[in-house]
């Protein structure tokens, strides 16, 4: 299909029946101008559908052309357009002289609204015939008084010097002249933009006429200057003259009041120069944009054209860094994330004190306002100010106390956040220890979350090496803990309960204890009776017991959270061996370690007493028990271990991230340095989507699609080449499937291999899945040995594997002989939609609990290197690995690492690969895979069970 030829759309008809074209011509007979619109709109929808009824065309001239009805002039615009035109010899019709007669007193008609709509219809027109006779009158068009007429004259013009060039030879020099003596805004434009793309130096002349007004022009008039400007820029061999002029005219129109005008301009300027002066000017106005602009979908696409800016030109917009925190005062989550992401981009060692000081402003908002989405905006907040804070470590000292005031926020994940940049911070700055540990032990009682306080708990025993320091934690865990034992002190509470109840009960009723029986079987398998006695009361007094007020940590561990029982037994251990290696007196060593062990024995019997809300596990019970022993009695290996090797391994761990990070920042960041051998890129030579190519050349090159087109090559089309019929079926099919987004493309090949002429041939396909056919199919007539391509496209709504099926219908040299050809079915591969992505631990952990799908996937593969199979599931589904390379190093003979992946409609997909190399060398283990949606868990699922038998696929 050719740039010329026309292509229309599918409309649905409601109508169930479908009228013949005898039908319709008896009814356009003496009809009122309310039928004929009805039946001439029918026409044009049974047309554009696939249904021409080339017979109507002189009744509709004889009946429906004559009215005066504008509503039907209008619709006969539509029709003319796509009605055949021509015989079978390719010649206009001759009943389209009668038409064209009637355009041309449409033309001359004293409306302007018909003159106009005329003229607007005369744009669509493709055939030089029809048009030849009205070259006079559409010129004559450009004098009318009206400028509706006018305007649409112009681009009547235009078209028609573009599409055919003989016919009007003068146009440019007849536009020029009339630009010189139009005064409507909007004609000027028109005739402008026509100038632009049919004679640049025409249009420069005029550039040059109105430069000194350039910003108080109407802003359509404004567009077109910068379109000019780019058009010449684009086009010039060499360095255009103008150039200068075109700067300063851009400089001027950044202070337009349109906001397409200062997003245009701003983004020409860059193009024009480099000047760190014109950068900045474009980078505010651009902020300045987004801070007067209400729609989110605008602010995020203009924080994207800064961010680009900010990436070519690193360090000249630090200084408007301040400027982009303006911008999350916005409502829109999204807005606040993006705006803070590139101010941390932006943040340099003059700027960092500022962009803390105005984020910890804004932090402390969120405790006086209730925002939408308020708990999620202090989260990022904070994460913002960690990254800072680290990053340089002068402000490290400012933030950290500020951030503590969160430890108790009843928003874990806050929570969480805040105390792993505490532990960090102490970590890496030696000289804020003090300080920060002695703030963390003021907040002791504020905490809520179990989380915080392991973590909590861990900063305490790690660094508090001073006597002053370790009595003051001891001091510290006594309040939070309650009173211990805590075995005996919950059950003398529970005694004074049951003591109050006696005193309290009345004689005269006889509280019986209830019975339960049940049926159990025993290990032989015979089945025995239980019964079991209880008492309502009893059990009332109990649960009153659980349920009052308790110090925060003691509640936790009631309530069933052991393992931050088990934190707190090592952190009470390293306390126990910091003080022995500080303190000489034996005396108060023992009290010490005596209260340590006291408290250990205490969690563990309470654990296994009614009064905890689940039972102590016995990881938990190793643990404790671990360090009740390492307590009694000190070892060297103990101390190395609790004291030096868990400090070390968070130590290596932070230096890791460190690492990561600045190898991120190396890749990310552009290498400026030209060196003598590099290869020199000619654009002129290059590929179309590659080189210096214009950026608006490139948004659209994005936006349509094409830029993929261009990667495929002949090969990688070949490879995606689906056979849909055997080769000694009469008709041979064959399908090119590509997948864009959220089209599917089918580029159907049918070669006809039979000596016979097949009529009424057409390729009807069917989905199973969340696909959906767009397209009607359309019958052909396939010569002997001869092919046919059929186009095919298919709307994809959700990430799951669909099916595509269909079927070949031909008639033979009879039109009563019909026969099909079954097609084999195209398999939708789900890894088409699905990318690798990466998030953190935090929020993997989130999705892993709110995800309900879940698919387990035992490993059976042949595949006996346990990096090697995971590399091979990763490339096999798109996933990225979330655990770091530190902790999959080494050879122990298990791994277990997170994958993660996101698809293009959003869609989050979890994987847990979990295996162990068995005695034999064969891998033994099972993958995990959690979403939103049960489509991608399967999918996923049936993509690994394929490839784990079959690694070759992979690659």
């Amino acid at each position: 299909m050719t740039s010329e030829s026309s292509a229309f759309t599918l409309i649905s008809d409601d109508s169930s029946e479908s009228p013949t074209s005898q039908d319709l011509r008896t009814a356009l007979v003496g009809a009122t101008d309310e039928t004929k619109f009805e039946i001439l709109r029918r026409i044009i929808v049974s047309s554009l559908n696939g249904n021409p009824h080339p017979t109507l065309l002189m009744p509709i001239i004889q009946y429906v052309l004559p009215s005066k009805s504008k509503e039907i002039k209008k619709l006969l615009h539509f029709y003319w357009e796509i009605c055949p035109k021509h015989d079978e010899n390719g010649k206009l019709k001759q009943e389209m002289i009668l038409v064209c007669n009637a355009i041309r007193n449409d033309l001359q008609h004293p409306n302007e609204y018909i003159r106009g709509a005329t003229l607007r219809f005369l744009q669509k027109i493709r055939e030089p015939e029809l048009l030849e006779p009205l070259i006079p009158t559409c010129r004559s068009c450009l004098e009318h008084r009206h400028s509706f007429v006018r305007k649409n004259a112009v681009f009547a013009v235009y078209q028609i010097y573009k599409s055919f060039e003989h016919l009007i030879p003068d146009a440019p020099e007849l536009i020029q002249t009339f630009l010189a003596a139009e005064t409507d805004s909007t004609c000027r434009r028109n005739a402008f933009v026509m100038l632009i793309h049919c004679s640049v130096p025409r249009a420069i002349e005029y550039f040059n006429q109105i430069y000194d007004s350039i910003a108080n022009l109407d802003e359509l008039l404004q567009l077109a200057v910068i379109e000019l400007i780019r058009k010449d820029i684009k086009d010039s061999k060499s360095e255009t003259p103008q150039k200068p002029r075109y700067i300063r005219a851009v400089f001027e129109l950044l202070a337009s009041t349109s906001h397409s005008v200062k997003y245009e301009a701003a983004s020409q300027l860059t193009t024009l120069t480099q000047n760190p002066a014109a950068v900045k000017a474009a980078a505010a106005c651009f902020i300045e944009l987004i801070l007067k602009e209400s729609d989110n979908n605008v602010k995020l696409i203009v924080l994207e054209r800064v961010e680009v800016l900010r990436s070519k030109h690193e360090y000249v917009l630090n200084d408007l860094v301040m400027d982009i925190l303006r911008v999350i005062s916005s409502p829109d989550m999204e807005v606040k994330r993006k705006a803070l992401a590139l101010a941390l981009d932006m943040v340099s060692s003059r700027n960092v004190s500022e962009v803390t000081s105005f984020l910890k402003k804004e932090l402390l908002k969120t405790l006086d306002q209730q925002l939408e989405k308020n708990l999620e905006y202090r989260q990022l907040l904070i994460q913002s100010i960690h990254t800072c804070a680290i990053r340089y470590s002068e402000v490290a000292s400012n933030v950290v106390h500020t951030l503590m005031e969160f430890l108790g926020d009843s928003n874990t994940t806050s929570a969480v956040d805040v105390i792993a940049f505490v532990r960090e911070v102490v970590e890496k700055f030696p000289d804020l220890r003090v300080s920060i540990v002695e703030k963390l032990l003021q907040t002791f009682g504020e905490i809520k979350s179990g989380k915080v306080f392991r973590g909590a708990l861990w900063i305490s025993g790690e660094y508090c090496t001073s006597l002053e320091g370790i009595n003051e934690t001891m001091l510290q865990i006594r309040k939070v803990l309650g009173e211990v034992p805590m075995l005996a002190a919950e059950q003398r509470l529970l005694d004074e309960a049951e003591a109050a109840a006696q005193s309290q009960a009345d004689p005269s009723v006889d509280s019986k204890p209830t019975t339960t029986t049940t049926t159990r079987v025993l290990a032989d398998g015979t089945y025995a009776t239980e019964t079991v006695y209880s008492d309502p009361s009893a059990q009332i007094r109990l649960a009153a017991v659980k349920s009052a007020s308790k110090p925060p940590l003691r509640s936790l561990i009631l309530g069933g959270d052991f393992y931050t029982a088990s934190v707190l037994a090592s952190t009470l251990t390293k306390l126990v061996l910091h003080f022995v290696e500080l303190s000489s007196d034996h005396s108060a060593i023992n009290a010490l370690k005596a209260e340590a062990m006291l408290i250990m024995t205490s969690l563990i019997r309470v654990g296994q007493s009614q009064f905890a809300a689940v039972p102590i596990d016995e990881d938990s019970v190793d643990r404790i028990s671990t360090c009740l022993r390492s307590v009694a009695s000190v070892q060297p290996a103990v101390k190395q271990v609790f004291l030096h090797d868990t400090q070390a391994a968070y130590a290596q761990m932070v230096a890791h991230e460190e690492t990561k990070a600045a190898e991120k920042r190396a890749k990310d960041s552009k290498a400026t340095a030209v060196q003598a051998d590099d290869l020199i890129t000619f654009r002129q030579l290059s590929k179309k989507a590659g080189g210096d190519a214009d950026e608006y050349d490139l948004d659209l090159t994005r936006a349509t699609g094409a830029a993929e087109a261009v990667k495929d090559d002949f090969i990688s089309k070949l490879n995606r080449v689906v056979q849909l019929t055997g080769f000694s079926d009469p008709v041979y099919a064959e399908a090119y499937v590509n997948v864009h987004q959220f089209d599917i493309h089918l580029d159907v090949l049918v070669v006809n291999q039979t000596v016979e002429t097949l009529q009424n041939l057409s390729v009807e396909f069917a989905t199973l899945g969340d696909l959906k056919i767009s397209e009607r199919p359309v019958q052909y007539t396939l010569g002997p040995h001869s092919f046919q391509s059929i186009k095919a496209t298919i709307k994809v709504s959700s990430t799951e594997t669909g099916v595509i099926f269909g079927n070949i219908f031909y008639d033979g040299p009879s039109t009563s002989d019909s026969h099909c050809v079954v097609l084999n079915d195209i398999h939708i591969d789900i890894l088409d939609y699905i990318n690798p992505a990466h998030c953190n631990e935090a929020q993997f952990r989130s999705m892993w609990t709110e995800f309900e799908w879940e698919n387990k996937v035992n490993v059976n593969t042949s595949i006996a290197d346990l990096r090697q199979y995971l590399a091979h599931i990763m490339s096999a589904t798109n996933m990225a690995c979330l655990t770091n390379d530190a902790a999959l190093k080494g050879d122990c003979g298990f791994l277990s690492a997170n994958l993660y992946a996101k698809s293009l409609f959003g869609e989050d997909a979890l994987a847990n690969l979990s295996i162990e190399k068995l005695a034999d060398g064969t891998l033994s283990g099972h993958v995990r895979i959690r979403s939103k949606t049960q489509g991608i868990a399967l999918s996923l699922g049936d993509k690994i069970s394929l490839l784990a038998r079959n690694p070759q696929t992979a690659t």
